[in-house]
């Protein structure tokens, strides 16, 4: 995994974009085609706002999934990740193909079948993730399931990442955040071709330092990315403010491998 700090949110946002955006450009010139996988969160927004407006990028030839929806959410729900992705991402960007998640399906687990075969069917060319503040991503909750092979999975949320979503604005109240989420699953994300994760913000420092600094294990979820090669990690001064004061010399505004 490689590891990058920037100053501020801005201008991680904006390297993270480029990054993702060449990645997507190099799919379609090599193979006819991209295929991501897209994150929701505020730490996103400042991201697919740089990403949507790249240029050269073929957007009708972008096939894209996400990487976790609530159970029970209708898709009009302010805190709907199908709603957040329709309107920063697919939407603007005119992304045609787009598999989406319906956490309130009437049969739910055939729904996650079916998207599922559909994730499963072709390698990912690039996954924009995130890390929560519980240290998950997507919503593997710590302890995270690092031994399953299915695409996606139902999951019980932790309160540590429900009482997130009420401090990041998407809900009123903790009563009103789901229990249950569909999430993609770690081993899966780690399928992808390239993982580039967007973590800003201080709240994120502890999650960000036992990502790198502690053993990976499935108590620190976002610790698994560190096996892949082509993982790459932005952080701002926030999130990286924990980590020891030699990987933060040795990675700002530069490129540090971080081994596992």
């Amino acid at each position: 995994m490689q590891l990058k700090i920037f100053p501020d949110k801005t201008s991680l946002s904006r390297a993270a974009a480029e990054q993702a955006a060449n990645a997507i450009r190099h799919a379609i010139v090599e193979r006819g085609h991209a295929r991501i996988i897209a994150a929701t969160g505020a730490a996103q927004f400042d991201f697919l706002e740089v990403l949507t407006k790249a240029s050269g990028i073929d957007w009708p030839k972008v096939e894209g999934f996400h990487l976790d929806e609530y159970v029970g959410l209708p898709a009009t729900h302010p805190a709907s990740f199908r709603k957040f992705l329709m309107d920063r991402l697919v939407s603007k960007a005119g992304i045609v193909k787009f598999h989406w998640l319906e956490g309130d399906a009437g049969d739910l687990s055939a729904m996650v079948r079916e998207v599922s075969k559909e994730l499963a069917s072709a390698p990912v060319d690039v996954a924009f993730v995130g890390i929560g503040e519980n240290g998950h991503i997507a919503f593997n909750d710590p302890p995270a399931d690092f031994t399953t092979e299915e695409p996606f999975i139902i999951v019980n949320l932790d309160e540590t990442c429900r009482r997130q979503q009420v401090g990041e604005g998407w809900f009123a109240d903790l009563s009103q955040v789901p229990q249950r989420a569909i999430s993609m699953s770690a081993r899966q994300i780690l399928k992808a071709r390239e993982i580039i994760a967007i973590v800003p913000d201080q709240r994120k420092a502890q999650a960000v330092k036992a990502c790198l600094e502690g053993e990976i294990s499935p108590m620190a979820p976002a610790s698994i990315l560190r096996r892949h090669a082509n993982a790459i990690l932005y952080l701002d001064k926030g999130s990286s403010s924990l980590l020891s004061a030699s990987l933060r010399a040795r990675a700002e505004e530069s490129q540090t491998t971080v081994s596992s």
